[in-house]
This record gives structure tokens, sequence and C-alpha cells, in this order.
């Protein structure tokens, strides 16, 4: 039988203003979202994570701090996103 269930589904606007990792198809990126449009992201601090170590970690073994203070990530690199460290 199947059954509609509901959800809170997660999309990247209900994201905004929440510490990210975001998933790319060559580098992984955190950084607070700050802004979401129908092309790329906005991170605010942002770093790339070269190396997350353990998940239960409270902090990414190597996340590298970029050299400006906003990052732009184009949406068709995200391969996946959810709430960072």
């Amino acid at each position: 039988m199947k059954r509609l269930v509901e959800t809170e589904e997660k999309t990247l606007e209900s994201l905004i203003g929440e510490n990210v990792l975001l998933m790319c198809a060559n580098y992984f990126y955190s950084g607070k979202l700050t802004g979401v449009n129908e092309t790329c992201v906005e991170l605010t601090d942002p770093h790339i994570v070269y190396e997350t170590g353990a998940w239960g970690n409270k902090t990414y073994q190597d996340a590298q701090k970029m050299h400006t203070p906003k990052w732009y990530v184009s949406l068709t690199a995200i391969e996946s996103f959810g709430l960072g460290k």
C-alpha cells in the first residue's frame, strides 16, 4: 500500500543563514549560506574542505579559509548539501 507521508523537505533556500557543507564535483565548500539564486549560491566566510576527517568530529580535519569574505558556487556543481560544522 502506498501512503502519502508529510516530510520536512530541506532545500538550499531553507538553509539560508546556516553553516552548510556543499559537496561538489571537484571540491567540498563550507561556510554560512547567505544567498541562493537560479544559478549559484553565496557563501560567507568560505572554506574549501580538503579533508573532512571523522564525521563525528566537531570540526573538519583540513578546511582552508579562502582569500575573500564571499564565494559563489554554481548550482550545477553541487552534488549534495547539508548542515555543516
